[in-house]
């Protein structure tokens, strides 16, 4: 394994994790586990211990020749590790620096200019010459190929099945040539197809239904176990058309090697440790799932293009690269931290008032995303929402929140507390439709429902409020009065939580066990008209749960349009699962979650190891 210096890019997985190793950051686990519940069973509880606990390296899984890497990227240290720098923010300068060139003005600013632009030029792929790559030193085609030696991860106990979590999947646009690579999950079906579960938004599928049009087979290339920038690349909410691999590059301040496929016209990383080549047939489909997905429920059994695997190639002794996707705080939630502070630039490039964004682990990138903003006209936060609303990937967020200059919304109880310090209900609360995310349930119908912008920023002249004072309220109550008093209508509320009890709005939540439809409702309507309860959230849980996972529950179960009611200056909400009593004829689905034996044996390796 080849060891790099800090601030270096890694040109193959397996310099990234020998680095890990040597900077603590990565502990070896001998125990023979299956990659069937157990292995994600020990990378599920590593993954919430505090910081993001440590990359695991699993030398025995039950059944297979090749290790598993999993967590590699789950922490603030080890994404900055993966990136090559010493601080992620490094990145988001160098791309800041490259949006701050305007046009030049004279000739020592265009010579500096000039002087730079090889830079780019020398950021391209390089290509080497087929069959000469670390990636295609042992070759399987046809009647060699099979899927089930590599240890692919069952994830939960309901999954329908084993999927690859970390792949690079490269495809080719038909009319402009332009290759792309995504993420998209591989259902594995047996030993030589896959399910290809890319959602109807995504880069992909719309390359897809381009080669459907014309009747043809697609080509489509998987790595698996990549450079770490190509891998985290690979989920970079790039705009159509631009190049992952050019990012990559960029990031790495070296190209990356791409070598052409053995059997599909495509190229692919070199160095990965194992790629799958084959093709997507115009018109098949097979139901894959259900699939416990980074939301932290099931996502439903639906029909997903086939992928036909025609041949594998992989390095000697290769390393099985994965994650675990659920409840979290999880792995990916720091490589959407990391992707919030890279691109953070980008967003001011088109909306200038934007300072800063954060988007909290409890939000799971598309249910809440936080903005801190400088305003110089009215109705500029409004504004804001709704360009974001249709712009890329942001237009998929379902709760907006935008706070003023002063506010720190990468420090999520900062911003909260400044929300409710400064919030006018109800006219700092803005309601639409619009289009979702593929994995969000709230909704009535797939991929479009509610949507809710929060508008806490001071108003400026010409804005409702301006000049005013803000509306006085009551002191929130305390949390066993107001339990004593709504319990006896509700006896499945457990507790009234309220995570501030000095803020100007006093928000409380509900925790309720629901017992019939239109509990949830009921119970927050009845608790606004307590004195001193100005936002009431009912949400499904236990007394035990912590505020971050109630929290998450309820940005991942709200439709701003059907569950909020306002009444006045007061706000009730809905957070609860919902039945078909409740105009809800889709099937709700279930938390993920690991059987308690399991839970207490990943418990008990993590243990031995000083590791929990």
């Amino acid at each position: 394994m080849e060891l790099h210096t800090p601030m270096s890019a890694f040109s193959d997985l397996r310099g990234f994790a020998a680095a890990l190793e040597a900077a603590g950051e990565l502990v070896r686990i001998p125990d023979p586990l299956s990659p069937h519940l157990e292995i994600p069973a020990v990378a599920d509880r590593m993954m919430k211990t505090p910081g993001g606990g440590k990359a695991l390296w699993f030398e025995r899984p039950q059944g297979h020749d090749m290790p598993v890497l999993v967590n590699a990227f789950g922490s603030r240290r080890r994404m900055a590790l993966a990136l090559g720098v010493d601080d992620v923010e490094q990145v988001a300068d160098r791309i800041r620096r490259w949006l701050s060139v305007g046009p030049p003005r004279g000739l020592a600013e265009t010579l500096r200019l000039a002087a730079r632009l090889p830079e780019l030029r020398g950021l391209r792929p390089k290509r080497i010459r087929k069959g000469t790559a670390p990636c295609q030193e042992v070759v399987h085609r046809g009647e060699a190929v099979d899927l089930t030696r590599l240890p692919v991860l069952t994830c939960w106990p309901d999954d329908g099945g084993p999927f690859v979590t970390f792949p690079c999947v490269f495809t080719r646009d038909p009319k402009t040539g332009r290759q792309n690579v995504g993420m998209y999950r591989l259902q594995v079906f047996d030993r030589n197809t896959t399910g290809m579960h890319w959602h109807i938004h995504k880069d992909a599928s719309r390359l897809y239904h381009a080669h459907r049009k014309q009747g043809r087979p697609m080509p489509v290339a998987v790595a698996i176990g990549t450079d770490p920038v190509v891998t985290y690349c690979a989920t970079a909410p790039l705009p159509p058309g631009m190049d992952e691999i050019l990012l990559a590059g960029f990031i790495r301040k070296r190209p990356v090697e791409m070598v052409p496929c053995l059997t599909v016209d495509l190229e692919v990383p070199a160095t990965a440790e194992i790629v799958l080549e084959g093709y997507v047939a115009p018109d098949e489909t097979r139901i894959e799932g259900p699939f416990g997905d980074h939301t932290g429920y099931y996502s439903p059994a639906e029909p997903y293009p086939v992928f036909h695997v025609t041949a594998v190639t992989h390095r000697r002794n290769p390393v099985y690269f994965a994650t675990v996707v659920g409840v979290p705080p999880m792995e990916d939630a720091w490589m959407g931290w990391a992707t919030e502070r890279v691109f953070a630039p980008l967003l001011s490039t088109q909306w200038p008032e934007v300072l800063d964004m954060h988007l909290p682990a409890e939000g799971v990138f598309h249910n809440l995303a936080l903005f801190r903003i400088e305003k110089h006209f009215p109705m500029q936060a409004r504004r804001l929402f709704q360009g974001l609303w249709g712009a890329g990937q942001m237009s998929f967020t379902k709760v907006l929140v935008a706070l003023d200059a002063d506010v720190d919304v990468t420090d999520p109880q900062a911003a909260t507390r400044a929300v409710l310090d400064r919030l006018r209900l109800p006219e700092g609360l803005v309601v639409t439709e619009g289009v979702l995310d593929a994995l969000d349930h709230s909704g009535i119908r797939p991929l479009w429902g509610g949507k809710l912008g929060v508008d806490a920023t001071r108003p400026l002249p010409g804005e409702p409020g301006h000049g005013e004072s803000l509306p006085t309220t009551e002191p929130a109550p305390p949390e066993t009065q107001l339990l004593e008093r709504l319990r006896p209508r509700f006896p499945g509320l457990g507790a009234c939580r309220i995570p501030f009890s000095d803020t100007r709005v006093t928000l409380v939540l509900l925790v309720l066990d629901k017992g019939r439809p239109g509990e949830g409702k009921e119970l927050a309507a009845a608790a606004i008209e307590h004195p001193g309860v100005d936002v009431a959230v009912a949400v499904e849980g236990t007394p035990a749960d912590p505020l971050s996972r109630l929290a998450w529950r309820a940005l991942a179960s709200i439709d701003p349009v059907r569950d909020l009611v306002v009444r006045g200056t007061k706000v009730a909400v809905d957070a609860t699962s919902k039945a078909p009593q409740e105009g809800y004829d889709r099937e709700w689905p279930a938390e993920v979650a690991h059987p308690p034996e399991l839970v207490a044996r990943a418990e008990e390796i993590l243990r031995a190891r000083g590791l929990v």
